[in-house]
Parts: structure tokens; sequence; C-alpha cells
């Protein structure tokens, strides 16, 4: 199988955390030829069809020099076995813009994974309104006056923007903060910009857990995000730390209910975040924490993940 991932800059990948080399390296471990794509490469031409450069890779085990480029050419993506979309946030018109370009390859014959159609229509942050049962108190809007009668009757909340990741613009704003006015016209853009509001879950101290769901069955441990002293948020990016766990039972209970769900849209790879007894976010652009998982359990998610693959390019082309 030729395997195509679209990824961020292959210099901005760490291989020490990342989830789209432990994959690529589990695809060649399995035997199949590994390519990386750009996103800005990707286009369509009346040739080609959708199309992009793609480098093909050698990937190596020392996590400083990971890979090796082998050659690159422009291939239309039709002609890979499978591409993974593994592009980061942002949720940008660029973003979109791609998903449609992935959608017209798949109407060329490409077989592309999480499905274009569910990653432009599934959004991380709201998507968990279709969930109510497993989910804290919340608010969606944009006008000040509804954020802020949500805050006096929470009493002490976390604020955040749809379209962020990593922790970025995270809030906890409790209902005497001196600063909650400019807080909340800061992130809706004075009433501009629909952000969340939701009830502050004091069990974030224990940490905000990443649990994977893949092709519908649910790892069995999940990546405890932990905050460093002083903060709120557990994102690894904001400096908290991760400690792998087994789930608990009302972890399998949510993930449980979940997976039958968006694996049936075409969403392969899933990572909803539960912070105490409730799911926060549904993150299908591109999850990650499975080296971390790998290193502290040895439960290989990334090759779950290939194995996952594998069977459904065998099954569509049967």
């Amino acid at each position: 199988m030729r395997l195509a991932f679209i990824v961020d800059p292959l210099d901005s990948l760490k291989a020490t955390k990342d989830s789209s080399i432990a994959m690529m390296r589990a695809a060649q471990a399995a035997g199949h030829a590994v390519w990386a794509i750009q996103q800005s490469a990707i286009h369509w031409s009346p040739l080609h069809g959708v199309c992009a450069e793609a480098v093909h890779l050698e990937m190596l085990y020392d996590d400083g020099r990971w890979c090796v480029e082998l050659v690159r050419h422009v291939v239309p993506l039709r002609d890979f076995t499978a591409v993974l979309m593994r592009k980061d946030p942002p949720f940008d018109i660029e973003y979109i813009t791609t998903c449609w370009l992935l959608e017209r390859a798949e109407a060329e014959g490409a077989r592309i994974f999480n499905r274009p159609a569910a990653l432009r229509d599934h959004s991380e942050k709201l998507a968990i309104l279709e969930f109510p049962q497993f989910i804290v108190p919340t608010e969606v809007a944009r006008d000040e006056s509804l954020l802020h009668s949500f805050i006096d009757m929470q009493h002490d909340c976390i604020l955040k923007p749809l379209d962020g990741m990593g922790g970025s613009q995270v809030f906890r704003v409790r209902a005497d903060d001196p600063n909650r006015n400019v807080i909340v016209e800061t992130l809706t853009a004075s009433g501009q910009r629909t952000i969340m509001a939701q009830r502050y879950i004091p069990e974030i101290s224990q940490g905000d857990k990443r649990i994977l769901i893949i092709d519908g069955e649910v790892v069995p441990y999940c990546l405890a995000r932990i905050p460093k002293a002083g903060e709120t948020r557990g994102n690894l990016a904001a400096g908290g730390h991760g400690e792998a766990r087994e789930l608990t039972p009302r972890d399998r209970e949510i993930a449980g209910a979940l997976a039958p769900v968006l694996a049936a849209r075409g969403l392969l790879i899933v990572g909803i975040d539960v912070i105490g007894d409730w799911l926060t976010e549904i993150n299908v652009t591109s999850p990650t924490c499975m080296v971390e998982i790998a290193d502290q359990t040895g439960f290989d998610a990334a090759s779950l993940v290939i194995a996952a693959v594998e069977k459904a390019c065998i099954a569509s082309a049967a």
C-alpha cells in the first residue's frame, strides 16, 4: 500500500510526541510506502484532478532525525491507496478549502481518512452538544449579556474560542473576577465572535483525559494531561504533563456511546476529552497522545490506526 499523510511542515514535527510520525513509522513497519504532503501543495488541475507534490519518506527510529526524503513529485491523490488528513488547526477558510478539494479527490476515487465532509461539518467544540447527557452546563453565544448571565448563574466558568487548539485563549472566569468584562469583550471581539462558556470542572486538577477511538474501537488507556502549578489548562502545549491511565467505567460509558456514531460518519481517528465525569471536546482533525500512551503502557494505537486503514481499503476494494 502507498499511504500519504497530509501533515504540517516536516521540520516542525517532533518524533518524541507526534502521533502522525508514530503512524508513519507503523505504516512502514507494516510494509507500506510512506508519503508526506503539505496542505499548501494540494491543488486541482485539468490533467490530474486533485493532486499534490508528495515526498516519499524512509522512516528512521532516531527521534532527532526521524526521516529521509527519497523522492518527490506531483501525484494525483487517487493514486495512493489511502490519504490520512493530519493537518493541525486553525480550522480556517484554508482548512475548509482543503476539505472541499479532498471531497473532490474522493469523487475521483481517493480514499481519505478522516472523511473530508465529516471534518468540515464537525466542530471539535460544538460537537459535544449532540451528547447533552455527558456535558456540564454550557452556553454558546456571542451576545455578551448572555455570557455574563451564564457566568453569574454558574459562578465559576471556562471560556474559550471555537477554533482554538492546545489551550490557546482558554480563560477561567469567576463571577467576581474584576477582569471578566475585558475577557468576554476580547474573546467575542466585542460581540462579533461566538464562543463557548462551560461550568468549571474542579477535577481538572486530576487531569484532562484524552481518550482515543480508532474505527469505533475505544483504546483502553487515556492520557491524563495534568496542569502545571498555577494553571487551569492541562494541555501539553500549555505546560501540562501527561500520565497514561486505564479508562474508568465512566470514561468507557462516554466513549462507548460516541464510538459507533462517529465511526458511522467516516471519522476513523477521534480523540475525545473528558474531565472528571464530563465530556468537553471531540477532536477529529489531528488527535494526538499516541506516543505518550505507547511509551507508558506499550499499547500501540498508531498500529491500530494502520490496521483500520488496511481493513477499510480492503473492504472498499472488494
